[in-house]
């Protein structure tokens, strides 16, 4: 969630609700067409116990039905965020055995480097196994590295678009959600401001 926000509207704030899931819509300029573009914020996946199967809600195999690209986030700090990617992505591939999907892979909290599980080589490695861009960044301090980084997915995104005349992949029968929620956004951002602002007057 943090790395959408900061995507979305620049700025980063460190307590969020419980992820629900949320669809967010803007509008980019990429090499001169306008796109339009929506980011599912999906809930959390995990692995189920002492396996490499994970455990999906339905919510997420619905997003990943109509999404043209994806981002796969972990922290450097949490090696299991980390673990839980390969199985994602062969899970992907069982509902996108053909298609030729953009992958972005993210590792946040880059300004914890001390409590670091996650090496930079191993994140490249990962990303070139799965054939996708790496880039490592933190939401809070460096929002120009997460814009980069999902400014390069899109850019690579309007490419395949355009390659296909448009047309969205054939056999996916699942509508996309039809809410976009940025209005939703702002209200989370405003709540967690007023709450900051309050905590700092108690203090």
């Amino acid at each position: 969630t943090a790395l959408v926000v900061r995507f979305l509207t620049k700025r980063f704030i460190g307590d969020y609700e419980a992820n629900t899931g949320a669809l967010y819509s803007r509008k980019f300029t990429i090499d001169g067409e306008q796109i339009s573009l929506q980011v599912q914020d999906t809930p959390f996946v995990s692995l189920e116990d002492d396996t490499d199967s994970i455990c999906c809600q339905e919510q997420i195999n619905r997003s990943i039905y109509w999404a043209d690209g994806f981002v796969f986030v972990y922290s450097i700090t949490d090696y299991e965020s980390y673990r839980v990617l390969r199985p994602l992505h062969q899970h992907i591939r069982r509902i996108h055995p053909n298609a030729n999907i953009p992958l972005l892979l993210m590792a946040n909290k880059g300004d914890l480097l001390r409590a670091r599980q996650v090496s930079s080589k191993e994140g490249l490695q990962l990303a070139g196994e799965l054939g996708g861009s790496y880039h490592e960044v933190s939401a809070r301090e460096n929002c120009e590295g997460v814009h980069e980084a999902f400014q390069q997915l899109c850019q690579e995104l309007s490419r395949i678009i355009s390659s296909c005349n448009g047309e969205k992949r054939r056999g996916l029968h699942l509508v996309r959600p039809k809410s976009p929620n940025m209005q939703d956004l702002k209200r989370r951002l405003k709540q967690a401001l007023t709450s900051k602002g309050k905590s700092a007057t108690t203090l």
